[in-house]
């Protein structure tokens, strides 16, 4: 009987990491196939960056308030229903034949993505109770989010050029229905606490975390310091101070406060800001590095990505849940931002014309290694106060930090990079070459950040001895 329960549990999981990777997925395969879907359905240059920010801008938005609802109202009911319209919505933009169609589904899809990923965290910790599965768990869940971004970018190109850019988004469907029926098959109903939560504070945080988003994503249009960034950014800020005040002040809050007070769950989400930042720097500007300075095509490109992946996949699933048991999340989160500073600077000092194996290699090893044992450790830490009535929540919360993260790393790092480039005559190999340096150079330093962070954050004369156990 406990055979076929543990059996179950790892089902769920699967069940769990497939909807995972299909929308991380979905994030990355569409990069490469913007060419053919501009000149298939005629795109302007400024309008094909929103098949990009439809999807990101509802997603990073709706993270927070999903992950509560998933509370609320049951998370395998909240995981299923998000599941559907993503599935549905990605039907919808395999068969657009306007731009305006691909965009209203694309906004679909993101909606759908957020209201079934903002809860799969919080119901892997309600799986695994014991702090050893729980860990390889959490290894499995952080190699499929790691690898994803990678993965799709290969897939991308293999799907465009072996078939037509439909099939980006029609392959969603097979793989959405069978996961839909796994969880149903799989997945233990949950009531829910069955709570309303104050819908104010769901309009306030909604609006401060998409108008956030969207001022993020548009910030290489328009500069930081321009009157939109600022106005816009404005606006997003002040009404997140609204919120967190609404919070303080309404009987049955949304976002309890209690939860921003535990050090681990305060700690894991600054640290991953930072690290989620570098790292979605990285994948951008590694791409453009290769492509346009050493000469690579996007197969290519896409296939020098493998390594990282591969690394991640090698340390997160196993390796990493045996680290944390013996050494500790807080020793280990520690060490995997170790190595993802030396990759970075590596990078930073990568040559105008480098060999593959000798100059690049190396760095992505580094990189895929540091990360995939980072981002475990950082999962337990993050999780390792939630309750059960509020892990859904903070779910929520650690997927939108990591969107935030992403989001900011990428425009930062994007444009730091171009404003270094812009500054030559002409963007030469050597001009590219210092604008991506750049680039890798800040990358560094906010992984240094988060290292610093985490020694700082949960150093063991600030932890109590049960804290210390689980470090």
């Amino acid at each position: 009987m406990e055979v076929k329960a543990m059996e179950r549990r790892w089902l769920s999981l699967a069940a769990l990491c497939a909807g995972t990777l299909m929308i991380i997925l979905d994030q990355t395969v569409v990069n490469v196939a913007l060419p053919a879907i501009a000149g298939d359905l005629g795109f302007t240059a400024s309008g094909l960056a929103w098949v990009i920010n439809a999807y990101l801008i509802p997603f990073g938005g709706l993270l927070l308030l999903a992950g509560r609802l998933g509370d609320l109202l049951g998370r395998k009911r909240v995981f299923l229903a998000g599941l559907a319209v993503f599935t549905v919505a990605s039907l919808l933009c395999g068969l657009a034949w306007s731009p305006e169609v691909l965009l209203v589904a694309r906004f679909v899809q993101g909606v759908g993505g957020a209201v079934s990923s903002a809860v799969i965290l919080g119901m892997i910790v309600t799986l695994f109770p014991a702090a050893r599965d729980r860990a390889k768990a959490l290894g499995v869940y952080s190699f499929v989010q790691a690898s994803g971004g990678s993965i799709g970018s290969l897939a991308g190109g293999v799907l465009t050029q072996s078939a037509s850019w439909h099939w980006i988004f029609l392959i969603n469907l097979p793989i959405g229905v069978a996961t839909f029926l796994a969880a149903v098959r799989f997945l233990d109903d949950e009531s829910g606490s069955g709570k309303g939560a104050d819908s104010g504070s769901a309009v306030l945080v909604t609006a401060a975390l998409m108008l956030g988003v969207y001022t993020i994503v548009e910030v290489e249009s328009h500069g930081w310091g321009s009157t939109h960034t600022l106005g816009f950014g404005a606006v997003s800020v002040a009404l997140l101070i609204a919120f967190v005040v609404r919070q303080a002040r309404t009987p049955n809050p949304l976002l309890p406060l209690r939860i921003l007070t535990s050090r681990s769950v305060a700690g894991a989400n600054v640290v991953q800001v930072l690290l989620i930042a570098a790292m979605f720097g990285f994948q951008f500007l590694v791409v453009l590095y290769l492509q346009r300075v050493l000469g690579y095509d996007s197969l290519q490109a896409g296939l020098s990505m493998l390594p990282v992946a591969v690394a991640i996949g090698a340390v997160s699933l196993g390796l990493s849940a045996r680290l944390n048991t013996r050494f500790g999340a807080r020793r280990v989160l520690v060490a995997g931002l170790g190595l993802l500073l030396a990759g970075m600077v590596l990078l930073s000092r990568a040559p105008i014309d480098a060999g593959f194996v000798l100059d690049v290699l190396p760095a992505m090893l580094a990189l895929g290694i540091g990360f995939g044992t980072a981002m475990p450790a950082l999962m337990v830490l993050a999780m390792s106060d939630a309750t059960p009535e509020d892990s859904g929540l903070t779910s929520g919360l650690v997927n939108t930090t990591a969107q935030v993260g992403g989001a900011l790393g990428l425009s930062v790092l994007a444009v730091l990079a171009a404003t270094r480039t812009a500054a030559a005559e002409q963007p030469t190999r050597e001009a590219l070459l210092s604008g991506y340096h750049l680039g890798f150079t800040v990358g560094a330093a906010l992984v240094a950040a988060a290292l610093v962070t985490a020694l700082v954050w949960w150093h063991p004369s600030r932890l109590t001895s049960s804290q210390l156990e689980v470090r």
